[in-house]
């Protein structure tokens, strides 16, 4: 005859065979997904200002400018965005862990010490029981048989989330690296453009003093003398603006790189001039695009999430089975640890809670969560398409047009030239000259204003591009 214990063995081994059958859906990418699109793995638009080479993962190095490499590496040790999000992100490996730690044995032990009087009749004798030392010690474990995958749907969970955290402190790594790039610009722009406002100011005081003198000597009006002066005080109040922009994007850089807005970086106040590329934009194609989105990759794990969410709630449908050992020494204080006053237990234990429409409804919502995550995953992919062609776009208009005004500065110092041999000559006066020379500062900021929308523009195709660290 077949002893027990080795009976309940054999069905403990059967029943353990089960546990490969998972339930719930196994996650994939369906075909019609947008990212799997032709449409959406075909190249980007080019031009002359781009190439099809692969984006180098550092893209500010492509401006060749040893400040903004200081500033970006500064950016990424000291950011406090990028401490949240790697905060974030040791927490979201906790969580994991946490969720693979519910497939480990589960262990409890306790002692006790306690003078008590027991009841007669709990042991058929009707009778007092004398007081006396009573000791209790024991142990616990327990494994949970993943028969239907309750806990590996779970970690499968955990999983894809902790990797969409991944991708979201890529994001964050993206949007600081564009915005020490954008601050940075400001900066140089700005005072580019109070050079310029002061020269500006410098022809319109030079304007305003000839004016003074030509009604001196009874040759021009008192009108004259007052618009020149109020030309004066328009151009004066441009420089405020300036400087006062130049100042908040050295703050800006300040924030970014983890500092009090007295600690500005010194070596980016001294840029006057735009930093500019020395060859054509490298943007890769769809398909390395959509591969390199980190906003494209969180919400692909987070779809991977929700489907395996669906496999929780329908796991939870099932029973939930556990193995259990346990032993221990209850007895008189001076008999504990002795033959007499121990006890010892082998067994399984099934928890089951009859499936109700709460239960079911679980399940339904889990189906309409990854149907949600389906179509954000769908519409990111789009927007990042969408994104990405709107700033190519605007890349090369702006480009275009800073070209066009550039052409049109070179014609105002032509006019500026013209205008200063003939005052030389004495066949114009002053003013004549001044008005070209005014013309031509007022060229300059107009083609310095364009150049900064084109960087503008570079910055922001980087970012649609998903140029990272």
């Amino acid at each position: 005859m077949t002893h027990p214990l080795l009976r309940l063995e054999g069905a403990l081994l059967a029943v353990a065979a089960l546990a490969g059958c998972t339930v719930g859906p196994d996650y994939h990418l369906l075909q019609q997904t947008a990212i799997n699109r032709p449409s959406a793995q075909a190249p980007l638009s080019q031009s002359v200002l781009t190439t099809v080479e692969p984006l180098p993962p550092r893209w500010w190095a492509l401006y060749d400018d040893p400040v903004l490499d200081a500033l970006e590496e500064q950016a990424l040790t000291a950011n406090t965005d990028l401490r949240i999000a790697g905060a974030n992100l040791a927490r979201s490996a906790a969580i994991v862990r946490g969720a693979k730690g519910l497939a480990d044995p589960q262990l409890a032990v306790g002692a006790s010490v306690e003078r008590a009087r027991l009841s007669g009749e709990s042991f058929l004798k009707f009778e007092t029981i004398p007081i006396t030392n009573l000791g209790i010690g024991g142990g616990q474990a327990s494994y949970q048989l993943d028969l239907f995958g309750q806990i590996r749907r779970r970690v499968e969970a955990a999983k894809a989330e902790h990797e969409a955290t991944e991708a979201l402190v890529e994001t964050v790594q993206v949007t600081v690296a564009a915005e020490v790039a954008r601050a940075y610009i400001s900066v140089c722009s700005e005072n580019e453009a109070q050079e310029l406002a002061e020269e500006v100011l410098a022809t319109q005081e030079r304007l305003a003093d000839t004016a003074r003198r030509l009604h001196a000597a009874g040759k021009t009006g008192a009108l004259d003398v007052t618009r020149a002066v109020g030309l004066v005080l328009a151009a004066r109040s441009h420089l405020p603006v300036h400087r006062a922009a130049a100042r908040a994007a050295l703050y800006r850089l300040a924030f970014l790189l983890g500092r009090a807005p007295s600690e500005y970086p010194r070596q980016a106040e001294a840029c006057h001039a735009l930093p500019q590329l020395k060859r054509p934009l490298p943007i890769g194609d769809g398909a390395a695009l959509l591969a390199r989105r980190p906003d494209v990759r969180v919400a692909e794990r987070m779809l991977a999430a929700s489907t395996a969410e669906i496999g929780v709630a329908k796991a939870d449908l099932y029973p939930h089975i556990s193995l259990g050992l346990g032993g221990g020494s209850f007895g008189l204080l001076a008999d504990v640890g002795s033959a007499m006053a121990g006890h010892w237990s082998l067994g399984a234990m099934i928890s089951w809670i009859f499936p109700t429409r709460a239960q079911f409804a679980r399940v339904d919502a889990a189906r309409a969560g990854a149907d949600r995550s389906l179509a954000d995953f769908d519409g990111t992919v789009l927007r990042a398409l969408r994104e990405t062609e709107t700033a190519l776009s605007w890349y090369r208009e702006n480009h275009n047009r800073a070209v066009d005004l550039t052409q049109a500065r070179e014609q105002a110092e032509t006019l500026a030239d013209l205008n200063r041999r003939l005052f030389q000559a004495g066949k114009a006066g002053l003013p004549a000259d001044l008005s070209s020379q005014l013309d031509l500062v007022k060229a300059k900021d107009d083609e310095r204003a364009a150049w900064d929308d084109v960087a503008q523009s570079q910055i922001t195709l980087f970012l649609a591009l998903g140029g990272g660290w």
